[in-house]
């Protein structure tokens, strides 16, 4: 739209929130979803504890700011993805808009994002908070699952461009697998898996600590997290990978230098097997959590089985990757194998089982990796933020004013957007 500022673009993570103005390529800001408060010692209603009297309202940090304030409780307004407090989340967005993009609410249409199955009280907490107390012309609440269909455009033709597919949804806190039919989310298929970079993180930090010495223990999750960032991978054959660094671990293993935050002293660790077996847990959950096996694999296959027949194909056909967990090098190639054999193994037994007569076509899995996975949700929303189309989608003021939060219940869905 001619002569209108650009629209701001929130994605708010249980871990990190991403900042940032349409049309940009990556988030201007990537901070922790964290809220620095000053509390009152009263035992009571978590909000009566709260100092909110004129000036000291305001005496809050966020993001990294927010770790290093001192007499302040540091508190996450979201988890799992979910909003749960939204006094927090009203004072965070508020130094989101304010501090970092330096914005004028009121002159700039806005796009936050949202988690599969967000209730509609939800939506209409944020169209409140967005309406009433930051007075913005526009809003747009997106699901993230369709935000990271569209990134994934970014390494295709226009004639291959849709919003049919699989997205596998990995962050720091959980992974979802989300199958989205025509730019809507079928919620009734959705799985939620209990494995994301934490437990990765956490399993790495447990190998290390069984056979490392010399981590400072007020450092070994960091230490572990450096080397999960660092140095790890998704290997094809996990007993092959066993032989191949016990033939020749001068060649394959790492060695992590790092320093004592107490004593300035260096340390230095090993990095041997930690470097596939960290990522491996995906395919081989009971490593981690004896609870649940069922690897990642497996999950998107009984997904897209849930499904309606019609888009089954389709859905084979585009599994886009979402989310720093996926990041892992080789990770979409070994997963796409694993459901190309799933899926032969199952058209195998269909055709013994109709005798030989049925001799089912062969299903093209696609598995669509590209440059913005990692910011795959923002980025996708910073491009259909910047289409023309995005304003005469967004909920107005106007409507607003005239129908009540409720218009924020249900978002319409984006045409062919090119």
């Amino acid at each position: 739209m001619d002569g209108k500022l650009p629209a701001c673009v929130i994605d708010v993570g249980t871990g990190y929130t991403k900042l940032g103005f349409a049309a940009n390529k990556e988030p201007q800001f990537i901070i922790p979803s964290a809220i620095a408060i000053k509390e009152t010692a009263k035992v009571g209603e978590q909000s009566s504890r709260r100092l909110a009297k004129g000036v000291e309202d305001l005496d809050f940090y966020i993001g990294d700011e927010a770790f290093n304030a001192t007499g302040y409780a540091v508190k996450y307004p979201v988890r799992h993805g979910l909003v749960e407090d939204w006094d927090l989340m009203e004072r965070f967005l508020e130094q989101c808009i304010f501090k970092y993009l330096r914005a004028e609410p009121e002159d700039h249409y806005f796009l936050l994002t949202e988690p599969p199955l967000n209730t509609p009280e939800n939506r209409e907490y944020t169209a409140e908070i967005m309406f009433e107390s930051f007075n913005v012309p526009g809003l747009y609440i997106a699901v993230q699952a369709v935000l990271a269909l569209a990134a994934s455009w970014a390494s295709r033709s226009v004639s291959d461009r849709t919003l049919t597919g699989i997205v596998i949804d990995s962050g720091d806190g959980v992974t979802h697998v989300i199958p989205v039919a025509e730019g809507y989310v079928i919620g009734s298929c959705i799985k939620h898996i209990p494995i994301a970079g934490r437990n990765i993180t956490y399993f790495i930090q447990s190998l290390l600590r069984e056979r490392e010495i010399g981590i400072p223990p007020e450092q070994s999750l960091e230490t572990a997290k450096a080397i999960k960032e660092k140095y790890c991978y998704i290997c094809p054959d996990i007993a092959k990978e066993f032989a191949k660094y016990d033939s020749d671990p001068g060649k394959w293993m790492k060695k992590y230098e790092g320093v004592n935050a107490v004593t300035k002293q260096p340390f230095s660790v090993d990095v041997g097997y930690e470097r596939f077996l960290g990522p491996e847990i995906f395919f081989h959950p009971e490593f981690s959590n004896p609870d649940f096996n069922v690897p990642l694999s497996q999950i998107v296959d009984d997904v897209i089985q849930n499904c309606p027949i019609d888009v089954r194909r389709p859905l084979y056909n585009n599994i886009v990757l979402s989310g720093g967990s996926t990041m892992f090098k080789d990770f979409g190639r070994r997963l796409q194998r694993d459901i190309k054999k799933t899926v032969d193994a199952r058209l195998k037994l269909s055709e013994t089982l109709g005798g030989g007569r049925l001799t089912p076509k062969p299903i093209d899995v696609q598995v669509v990796s590209h440059h913005m996975q990692r910011y795959a949700v923002w980025f996708g929303g910073s491009m259909l933020a910047s289409t023309p189309e995005f304003y005469t989608v967004c909920h107005t003021k106007e409507q607003y004013e005239e129908y009540g939060p409720s218009i924020c219940r249900h978002n319409p869905v984006f045409g062919t957007m090119t």
